[in-house]
C-alpha cells in the first residue's frame, strides 16, 4: 500500500506521520523553494485534538502550551467579560508554535523508512503509481482540473500574527476581544511571551506603530519588552463544492478554509485525519484495498459536518459585525446572559473542543 500526499506544511506532515505509523508506505511531492515556516504564527489544538495527535502522530506535550481559560469580551461593553470558558480540573486547548510542531514532525518522519520526499513534482501518471493520491495544493494541475468549484468569501480584512516578549506573569487565560474593527486574540504561549492575532477590517497594511497602538488600547495586563516579526495575510473562506476524483482526495484547508478568529482550523484538519483514518483502518483490517471507495466515505462522512462548522464560524464573525453597528447593546446583553447558563456553557465547550461529532 503507497499514498503520494502533494503538498507541503503541516497539514502534510501530519498526515503522513499518521499514515506510516499505520506502516502505509507515504511519498510527499512538494516545492522545496515554499518551505518556510513563519516563527510568528501558533496555532491553538483543543484537548481532545491534542490527546488525539499525542496518541495517532507524535507526542507533542513537550511543546505545547496549556491554557485553562478564555474569556470573550466587546470593546461595546467596555471590556467587561460577554463569555467565559473554563475548566479548572484540565486544559480547555493548548498552544503550539507552527515552527515547532513543523519540526517535530519532521524529525519524526526522516527516521521512519516508510516515509521519503520528493522535491520535484512531476504529476505525469501519478494517480496509476499511488492506491491514493492526497492533494493539499492550492494552485497545481490537480486542483485546477479537479477541485477549482469552491464556494468562496472574501473578509476584505487582513489578519495580523506577532509575539509579545513581556514581564513573567501567570499566563494561562486566553482572550478574544471583538473590537469595532474586527476581532483581536490574546493566546499566550508561555509565562513570558503572548501570541497576537488581530484581523482588521482593511486591505491596506498598517504601520507598526498604528498596529502597536491599536493592540494596546485593548492590552489587559502586558508589560512588553519587545514585538517579534510582524506578519500579515488576507482573510478568506472557502468551501470545496467536491472532495474527490476517482483516487485523488483534496484535503485540509483545501477543502474548508475559514476566518482564525475561532482557531479551528487547523483542529477541523486534524478531525478529518482521525475520520480517513478511521475509513483506512478498516479497509486494512478487512483485507481490502485502498481505492477511490475511501474518497467517497470520507466526503460522506465529512463534507456536510465541515460546512456547517465552518459556516458556524462565518456566522460568529458577521454577528460581531453587524452587531458592532447596532446603537444598543440587546444582542451583546443576550449572549452574556445565555452565556451564564451552565448547560448552554457547557455545549459551546464541548463543540470547540470536538466539533460537531461530540
Amino acid at each position: 500500500m503507497r499514498i503520494c500526499i502533494i503538498g507541503s506544511g503541516l497539514t502534510s506532515l501530519a498526515l503522513a506521520k499518521a499514515l506510516v505509523n499505520q506502516n502505509i508506505h507515504v511519498d510527499i511531492l512538494r516545492d522545496k523553494k515554499k518551505q518556510k515556516v513563519d516563527q510568528s504564527r501558533t496555532i491553538g489544538i483543543t484537548k481532545s485534538n491534542v490527546e488525539y495527535f499525542n496518541n495517532n502522530i507524535v507526542n507533542i506535550d513537550q511543546i505545547v502550551w496549556k491554557l485553562n481559560k478564555i474569556e470573550i469580551l466587546s470593546d461595546k461593553l467596555n471590556q467587561e467579560k460577554l463569555l467565559e470558558f473554563e475548566n479548572t480540573n484540565h486544559e480547555l486547548f493548548s498552544m503550539v508554535r507552527s515552527f515547532d510542531l513543523y519540526n517535530i514532525l519532521e524529525k519524526s518522519l526522516k527516521r521512519n523508512k516508510l516515509f521519503r520526499i520528493q522535491n520535484k513534482i512531476n504529476l505525469t501518471n501519478i494517480q496509476n503509481k499511488y492506491n491514493l493520491l492526497i492533494n493539499l495544493n492550492f494552485s497545481n494541475l490537480i486542483t485546477k482540473k479537479f477541485f477549482s468549484k469552491k464556494i468562496i468569501k472574501k473578509y476584505k480584512s487582513l489578519a495580523y500574527t506577532l509575539i509579545l516578549e513581556h514581564d513573567k506573569i501567570d499566563n494561562k487565560i486566553a482572550r478574544q476581544v471583538f473590537t469595532k474593527i474586527g476581532p483581536l486574540a490574546f493566546l499566550p504561549i508561555s509565562n513570558k511571551e503572548t501570541s497576537i492575532v488581530y484581523s482588521i477590517k482593511n486591505t491596506t497594511k498598517i504601520k507598526k506603530e498604528n498596529l502597536i497602538e491599536l493592540i494596546n488600547l485593548h492590552n489587559p495586563k502586558y508589560k512588553i519588552k519587545k514585538i517579534k516579526k510582524i506578519s500579515s495575510f488576507e482573510l478568506s473562506s472557502a468551501n470545496l463544492r467536491n472532495y474527490y476524483h476517482e483516487n485523488i482526495l483534496a484535503f485540509g484547508e483545501l477543502t474548508h478554509k475559514v476566518h482564525p478568529l475561532a482557531g479551528q482550523g487547523f483542529n477541523m484538519t486534524i478531525r478529518d485525519i482521525k475520520i480517513l483514518l478511521e475509513l483506512i483502518k478498516n479497509k486494512i483490517d478487512l483485507g481490502l484495498p485502498l481505492n477511490s471507495s475511501i474518497n467517497h466515505e470520507f466526503q460522506k462522512n465529512m463534507k456536510h459536518i465541515n460546512f456547517i462548522f465552518s459556516n458556524g464560524i462565518d456566522f460568529i464573525y458577521e454577528f460581531f459585525n453587524k452587531e458592532s453597528k447596532t446603537k444598543n447593546n440587546f444582542f451583546l446583553n443576550s449572549i452574556k446572559y445565555l452565556g451564564s447558563k451552565n448547560s448552554i456553557n457547557n455545549i459551546l465547550k464541548e463543540i470547540a473542543d470536538t466539533g460537531l461529532n461530540y
